[in-house]
Order: C-alpha cells, then structure tokens, then sequence
C-alpha cells in the first residue's frame, strides 16, 4: 500500500510468526489497516464526509414541513416512514441518542409523523407509543418547537405558544435581547420563526391528535422572584400587544425579517447549513407570498435532497435527514490522522486534500462582524456551503493540519493560514477563551426566555474549542504570546474539580480532557504540572474494564454519567490523545491500544452506534460517523512515535524485550 510504504517505520507484515505478535505489532497492523480504509473513502474531489446521524425528529419535521407545503409524496413518505419505524424502541418510544432515555416530545413528533404515512392509531407500536405518550403529560408536556409544530396543524392554540414578535428585528446589536445575543444558529432559527408566530397559519393534518392530549396538569411556574418570571410577566404583555387591531411597526418589521432571512441564504439553498434554520425560513418565506417556485425557495427545497441518505435494507429502502454535513471537519481531521499515521505529506490524497480545504476558505464578512466589525475575514465552516458562518473550531483544526501538509510551503496555502491565525486571533472573546462562532456571545438572559426551553441558545467560550485554537497558535510557534498565554489561563481556569474538562461540542468531559492536554502540553504546560497529572488520573480512573473508554451523553444533565459509558473507538482515542501527550507509557496506555486492536473491523473500521457528538448539551446529540475512524487513527500514530511503543510487547510491558 503507498500510505505503508511512504511510512519510515519499519512495517510489521500480516501474518508474522506468533513471537512477532507483540502490541507494538498488532498497532501497527490495526494503523496500517485503518489508513488503508480511510484513504479507500476520499472523495474523488479530495474531501471526506461521513454521514452526520441524529434522532427521528430531523425525519418527522421533514414530513410535516412537506405537508404544510403541500408536497408530500409516497416517494418521500414510505421511506421515511420506514426509518422512523426501525428506531422505536422495544417500549414504544424513541430516544435523542442511541440507547439513550425516552424523550417525550421526539416520541411526540414520531407518532405524528408515522400518521402521515398512514399508520392507525391502533397499530400495536402506536399505542406503545400513545400510551407512552398520555403517560408523561401529553402534547400539554412537550417543548415549545413541538407545540410549534402542533400549532400549524391546529392541534395547538397559538394563543398558548411564548410571544417572539418579529419587531426584535429592530433592536441595535448593543440592546439585550437583540439577534445577535443569540448564537447563530438560535438567531437563525427564531427570525423566521416569529414571522411564522406572528401569521399564525393553521393547515390540515388530515387527522387529528385527541389521543395524546392531556388536559389535566400544568406546565410549571418559575419561581416568583426570578429572571424567568420576570420575562413570563413580559410574555403576558406581548401576548397584549398581538392582540391589538393595529401593530404599527408590524409590516415593516415583517418585511425586514424577510430581508434578513433571504440575505443569509447559502450558495446550496441551506440557512447555516443546519435544519432548523432551513425548515423554518422556507416557512416563513412562503407564508411572505413567496410562492414555491420562487428561486429563493426552490433552492432551498431542492436543497434539502442534498441531505438525505437512501439506505437499502432487508426489510426495503429507509430515508433518513442528516441535520448538518461536516465535510471540512471530516476532512481536516482525516489528513490529521493520516499524518499521524505516517502517510508522507507529499501523498497525492494529502496534498489533493489539502488543495481542496484551501478552495474552501471563506473571505467574506458574516454575522460575526457584529461584534468584530474591523476584523479582516479569513478562516473555515464546517459544511460545504455556509459562507456566513465559520467557526474558530474548523478554522484551528484546518490550520493545523495545513501546516502539516506537503504543500503547505505554497503561496496560496501560506495566505490561508496566515489569515486563518489572524481571524483566529481576533475573534478572542475578552475572557481569553473562544466561542464557536461568535465572540462575546454570553448574554445569559436570552435563556431566560419562556421561548427557550430547548437547545443552547448562547455561544460561550468552551473547553473544546478554546483548547484547539491554543494547540493552533502553539504549533505556530506563538506559545509565549500573550493571546496564547491568555487562553491557556482561561483552560486552567475551567479545569473541573475532579481534573477534567467539560466537553461542549463532542461527549463529554473525555471529549474536553482530550482536547486540552494536548494543547496545554504544547503551549508549555509542564506534563509534572498538577493540572496536567489530575487530569491523567480522572482518565484512569474512567477506564472502563475492557480497556476503553465511553461516556453517555446523560453526563450533560447527571454527573453521576461523567466519564461512565460502554467504550467506543473515538472516545478511547481522546482518552489515549491525552495520556500520550501527558507522556504517559504505562499499562493504561497499552490497554487503550489493546481496545482499539481488538474491536477493529476486517475493513479497517470500526463499529460505533454510540453517539459522541454534541448538538445542544442536555438536548441534541449527534453521530459522526467518520469520528469511529480518524480519533483511533491518529491516537494509535501518536502510540507508534512515542516512548510508550518502544520495548512494548504485551499490555503489561512485559515480553522478550523487557518492560
């Protein structure tokens, strides 16, 4: 293989005689095995993407946009069906993750969706369902987006739904409450979506849903003297004004929210390039008049073909939404494992990737600017389109790769990363660390809303993401500069009492220690430091018996979870990407190595039904589908380079070379 033979270590062939088959051997082979897989995958464009997978409401609202459009067809409807149907569980519910908890209003949304393909409500997995259902509370129980939902079919009052009036398109970005307090993709979602509350449309189901309606029961009070109360008090007031014959501002106000929404629409048809935003401005623009074969909206439903995956099963072909795309991520994170893998920077699938990472760097200015008005644009987003919305993760994560790259020496490769770092540096929030996509983004009171009871709203700076872009500017040689110094602090800082870090775009807190060792370690943290040797023991300690490690995603709402789960192969990796930074050469160590060896597929991969990425802490979980693959990849490189590979022969050191 051309990756093996570009690889200066010497290759350990499958099939040598038993005394050969030392850990360091078996290593070898599982990197050798996993480089053949992930180069077999590129793209003949020179990107990677795995399929992004979360649960069934992407599907279900995907069919009731379709038939509040007037577009839903057997074509899309069978399929999709078929799908949802295969991830109820055995009780009748559907969960947010894999083997996750039963989420009412996901359950909610699924039964809704299965009537539109024309299951009867006495089919036995409905009733499971329903009974579920009626069980917790009802449609009276479930969040704000599902009554929205609801409330378009008529089976929820407008009347009862928290006021978000579109005039707050008004507010200058230095008044609270203003879009841009929210994250991007809130902003993005609740523009249209007070056009959609302020039209108050109603269109048929063609059934209805008195069979999951609960009448006794409320939803809870806040607490009298509370923020929260004080914006339900405001609530009443709004739901005042809508109740006036005349909104003077409210024309205006529509129509500059249709303005706003058609401006961010992306080269693909997509808003940010993620579900929400997508579903809810097609509405709200056809609720404007724009008819469906208006370009803008055309696009956009054509569009959304561009994320849906065809599965073929036995039991016939599944539909299934992905709620976002991550090329440019799968990408970056690919040539980071390869490279660490030992393939030469010089590889054609390197440098293709490479060419084509560097295509995809973004120059225009975006939301951003709002808080950053003078800085130049530079820098990546993780979709194929999405133009207005980089972010710091994709950005530090493509830098570092790039630099690595064989062509990095060229004009045009030297030009990306050099804005890349400048953008980078300018989008600090002033507390040293980074948000996403946005600097500054910690108005708390936004999550005060009665709105809000679903999602992050807000972009603070995390653990994560402040970590990638510290190891970024340290691989740049600017360990001892001060805005390197000053995120470094800020990750000492955040450092849990128990030696973690919390994780908010990838599960969990393995996820966050993962993430920020290795960047301490290369911006100068000692691996003696006592921030570094806690966090090497809190990953010890969270080493689950088979050698692996796992963490449900219920840690975001129980810390009784933190750092408890069945291992998966990505999260062994961030567990292993830390050890080896911390140098550490011991048996945890090996027997992370051992798990990946083990549980490796014929084919190179491995399987992952887990998820362990992070949408919305505590609501929307992801499966990156590609995570099973470059996380091992370049923790078990990172093993063959390091002092911990040499004179290894078993998990416990010990063999014929001595420990």
């Amino acid at each position: 293989m051309t990756a093996v033979e570009a690889d200066p270590r010497p290759a350990v062939p499958h099939g040598s005689p038993p005394f050969a088959d030392t850990l360091l051997a078996r290593a070898q082979r599982t990197t050798d095995l996993a480089t053949e897989y992930l180069l077999s995958i590129q793209d003949e464009g020179g990107w990677w993407k795995g399929n992004l997978q979360t649960n069934v409401t992407m599907d279900a609202e995907d069919l009731m946009l379709r038939q509040f459009l007037g577009l839903l067809t057997d074509e899309i409807t069978v399929p999709a069906a078929r799908w949802i149907r295969g991830e109820q569980r055995a009780d009748g519910t559907w969960a947010n993750f894999h083997e996750g908890p039963a989420d009412l209003s996901t359950t909610i949304e699924a039964y809704v969706a299965l009537r539109l393909a024309g299951d009867e409500p006495a089919a036995p997995h409905m009733a499971a369902a329903r009974d579920y259902i009626v069980e917790h509370g009802g449609i009276e129980q479930s969040r704000v987006f599902t009554r929205i939902w609801l409330a378009l079919f008529g089976e929820w009052s407008w009347d009862d739904l928290p006021v978000m009036p579109p005039e707050m398109i008004f507010l200058p970005s230095w008044f609270p409450l203003n879009v841009y307090d929210w994250g991007c993709w809130a902003r993005q979602t609740v523009v249209p979506l007070t056009i959609v509350c302020a039209l108050r449309p109603v269109r048929s189901l063609g059934f209805d849903l008195a069979e999951l309606h609960v009448v006794k029961g409320r939803r809870k009070r806040r607490p009298l003297l509370s923020i929260g109360n004080a914006f339900q008090q405001l609530d009443r007031v709004l739901h005042g004004y809508e109740k006036l014959p005349v909104k003077p501002l409210r024309s205006l106000a529509l129509r500059q929210a249709v303005e706003w929404i058609v401006a961010r629409q992306e080269a693909d048809g997509c808003w940010g390039g993620i579900q929400p935003p997508w579903v809810y401005s097609i509405m709200a623009l056809h609720l404007m008049g724009f008819a469906l074969d208006h370009p803008v909206l055309a696009k956009a439903i054509a569009g959304l073909d561009g994320f849906t995956v065809w599965e073929d099963r036995p039991e016939g072909t599944v539909r299934w939404m992905e709620a976002c795309q991550s090329p440019v991520w799968d990408t970056c994170l690919a040539l980071t494992g390869l490279l660490d893998a030992g393939v030469a920077p010089d590889h054609p699938a390197i440098v293709q990737a490479s060419d084509w990472m560097i295509g995809e760097e973004i120059r225009v200015p975006g939301d951003w600017t709002a808080r950053r008005p003078g800085l130049t644009p530079g820098g990546w987003a993780f979709e194929f389109a999405n133009d207005l919305y980089p972010d710091t993760d994709d950005t530090a994560e493509v830098v570092l790769a790039l630099r690595r790259a064989g062509n990095s020496d060229s004009v045009a490769a030297k030009s990306a990363i050099e804005r890349g770092v400048d953008w980078l540096i300018g989008m600090q929030s002033k507390d040293g660390g980074w948000g996403a996509f946005d600097a500054d983004n910690t108005q708390v009171l936004t999550m005060k809303l009665p709105f809000c009871d679903f999602g992050a709203v807000i972009d603070p700076p995390s653990a994560d993401v402040t970590a990638h872009v510290v190891e970024m500017l340290a691989a740049e040689g600017m360990s001892d500069a001060e805005v390197t110094q000053r995120g470094v602090r800020w990750l000492l800082r955040s450092q849990e009492d128990d030696g973690s870090w919390f994780g908010r775009w990838g599960a969990n807190y393995v996820y966050g220690t993962g993430a920020v060792v290795p960047a301490l370690v290369r911006a100068g943290i000692s691996v003696t430091d006592q921030s570094i040797r806690r966090a090497v023991s809190w990953l010890q300690r969270h080493q689950n018996t088979d050698g692996g490690w796992g963490e449900d995603l219920r840690s975001y709402v129980d810390s009784d979870w933190a750092g408890r789960g069945n291992s998966t192969a990505s999260q062994t990796a961030w567990a292993l990407l830390a050890l080896l930074a911390a140098g550490e050469q011991g048996v945890s160590v090996r027997r992370g190595i051992d798990y990946l060896a083990s549980t490796q597929r014929a084919d190179g991969a491995w399987d992952e039904p887990y998820f362990t990425g992070t949408g919305f802490p505590g609501d929307f979980y992801l499966n990156y589908h590609l995570y099973r693959i470059v996380f091992p990849l370049s923790a078990l490189g990172r093993f063959l380079d390091s002092a911990a590979a040499v004179n290894v022969d078993s998990i416990d050191g010990t063999g014929p070379h001595g420990a």
